[in-house]
């Protein structure tokens, strides 16, 4: 292992998040990034420096481990975001261009306030250790959920990279999942699907309950496409679903999507249907049309059109942070606040890894009396938080606002939500930390407790509002045996009172892993 100086800290590249999964591609890719280091900053003061998403702002949702093409579900009072499993890959020993064909996974994240974010692990999907061994990937997921039979489902549709869409399901946003037809749910062969890529699917259940399927793209004509092909691709799609979710119904329909790439989206507002979709970067885009790389959108009376063209709204993310690549987005309504999810290189840009390895966003999306989609202002401040965190429930380790130097895995003792589905905070070491926002106390705590697995120990120091704000007490850790041996630990509090951001700081004096961290409590 490595020591740290003052100046900086060699650590894994675990540090960004890559999770342990239960997939053994996922697996040696992790045991991969443990071989290559990446050099993270170190304060004068010793504590390790925040990534990305600092303390006070809300993007990235995530710092701790990249991921692309998001997806919003909304359910039970918590939005569910659902992401392309970006992690780094590697050409010579050296991090490469991100090429997407090692994407097996599904992401999942999960907030109630917007700023702090539940880390669910990674779903897996497609290969020999995934749900649906038919697939090779697992792009761009789409997630929704709806009463069958008296139950809800959940149901998340991905894309086989371009060549085919899937569906699995499952009991809960969050798995575990599995394969109900054993095949794709969509391919080439299906009626009015014959499009050059049948990927980044959006799903829709209208307000009468009949639900819809978008995705397509690409631009026909091979290397050399015409102009009129470039501005008239003609390859975004719908089609109707059976009412189990699971078949399709009938032919796709072709929505004439001007300049049409990749990246449906859909959302009813004010009785209209708006379809968008990511411009192409090819050829020459005139005045009104879309400009290349962004987000554009059209508007119909019905969910299958047709689709009148209206204009742009979510400009490509190299206009804000400075990098650009693709785009891709999805926009939802929460608590009465309409918001876009998209991703952008924010991480990577902090790392100084510009190689095409995303991270997601949210911004608020408003709308003009007329109905037309206003600009949104992307930035890392992000949007505000919605709602102050209840210390005195099982918080989950994994639930994070900020964090510096840690990663999470999947974790062997139970879930919180489900049993069989939860990850421990894990890459400790001294100086790292993590912190939830505005967690209200209201009249007082007087003790802490946290369940926590370690082989060499430790200490939590906590402190109020920042990294090195007051300390307000100190757990102990001590070894339970084992790294995943569980043991609830509890210490004593100054009196808290009111709303406070909480940081966890974590020492010790070993060069190893201190401790895992599962879930933690505050106590009146």
């Amino acid at each position: 292992m490595f020591k740290k100086t003052s100046t900086f800290l060699l650590v894994t590249a675990l540090l960004v998040g890559l999770s342990l999964n239960t997939s053994t591609v996922n697996a040696s890719r992790n045991k991969k990034l443990i071989s290559n280091m990446v050099t993270k900053k170190i304060s004068a003061d010793g504590l390790t420096s925040a990534l990305a998403k600092v303390p006070g702002y809300s993007n990235p949702l995530i710092s701790h481990k990249f991921g692309a093409d998001p997806f919003a579900m909304v359910y039970n009072g918590r939005v569910y975001v659902y992401m392309s499993s970006d992690s780094f890959e590697y050409k010579n020993g050296s991090i490469a261009d991100n090429d997407y064909q090692n994407i097996k996974t599904v992401s999942v994240i999960s907030s109630s306030d917007m700023v702090n974010w539940t880390d669910h692990g990674e779903i897996p999907v497609a290969g020999a250790n995934g749900v649906a061994k038919w697939a090779a990937n697992s792009w761009a997921p789409a997630a929704t959920h709806k009463v069958i039979n008296g139950k809800e489902k959940f149901f998340l549709y991905f894309a086989n990279n371009a060549g085919s869409i899937g569906v699995l399901t499952a009991d809960s946003p969050i798995g575990p999942w599995t394969d109900p037809i054993g095949q794709p749910l969509i391919t080439k062969g299906t009626p009015g699907c014959n499009v050059e890529w049948l990927f980044d699917p959006a799903v829709f259940i209208d307000d009468d309950g009949s639900a819809y399927l978008y995705f397509g793209g690409g631009i026909p004509g091979g290397q050399n496409p015409s102009q009129a092909q470039i501005a008239n691709p003609k390859t975004a799609r719908v089609i109707k679903l059976s009412s189990d979710m699971t078949h399709t119904v009938g032919s796709a329909v072709t929505i004439d999507a001007p300049f049409m790439f990749e990246d449906s989206g859909i959302h009813k507002y004010n009785g209209k249907y708006y379809y968008s979709y990511c411009s192409n970067f090819s050829g020459n885009h005139p005045y009104g049309a879309p400009p290349k790389g962004d987000i554009a959108y059209m508007t119909s009376n019905s969910p299958m059109g047709p689709f009148t063209y209206q204009g742009t709204f979510l400009k490509n993310p190299g206009n804000y942070f400075g990098v650009g690549g693709n785009n891709h987005h999805a926009i939802f309504q929460f608590n009465n606040q309409w918001y876009v999810v998209y991703h952008a290189q924010t991480l990577g840009k902090a790392m100084g890894i510009t190689k095409g390895y995303r991270s997601p966003m949210i911004n608020k999306v408003s709308f003009s009396q007329s109905g037309a989609i206003n600009n949104v202002i992307e930035d890392m401040q992000g949007v505000p938080q919605i709602a102050n965190l209840n210390p005195y429930i099982r918080n989950e380790a994994e639930t994070i606002g900020w964090n510096a130097g840690i990663s999470t895995e999947k974790c062997q003792a139970p879930g919180a939500m489900v049993s069989s589905v939860n990850l421990d905070v894990t890459s400790i070491s001294n100086g790292d930390w993590l912190a939830v926002s505005k967690a209200d106390f209201g009249s007082g705590a007087k003790s802490f407790k946290a369940n926590i697995a370690s082989t060499v120990g430790g200490k939590i120091e906590i402190h109020l509002d920042s990294a090195d704000g007051p300390a307000i007490g100190t757990l102990n850790v001590s070894s339970t045996g084992g790294a995943q041996q569980w043991r609830l630990m509890q210490c004593n509090v100054q009196s808290i009172r009111g709303v406070h951001n909480v940081f966890f700081k974590f020492t010790g004096n070993s060069s190893q892993n201190l401790f895992n961290m599962d879930y933690w409590q505050f106590v009146k």
